[in-house]
């Protein structure tokens, strides 16, 4: 932590502040956004939120590629076996 600064580390909360603040800001103000654009808006922020979050908060930024490359194969088989499950439910 003493490498980071807390700028950095403000900007980042500041970022997730504005991010979390959209989804109010996109199902509130329907007569600007469709429900289709809001939820597209919705899903592009909760995805910019989890990649600022494990980039920054859980230090990946600052790790070996190989280790974050190991956490993208995980999340990409944790999305198949979702797929999976979903697929033989319906």
């Amino acid at each position: 932590m003493a490498s980071h600064s807390v700028k950095l580390y403000t900007a980042i909360y500041v970022a997730l502040l504005g991010l979390a603040a959209s989804k109010f800001i996109f199902f509130e103000f329907d007569q600007f956004f469709t429900y289709g654009q809001a939820f597209a808006g919705t899903m592009i922020a909760g995805a910019i939120k989890s990649v600022l979050i494990v980039a920054y908060f859980q230090h990946l930024r600052w790790e070996n590629r190989s280790l974050t490359y190991l956490m993208l194969l995980a999340l990409g088989l944790a999305m198949l076996l979702m797929a999976a499950a979903t697929y033989s439910i319906s």
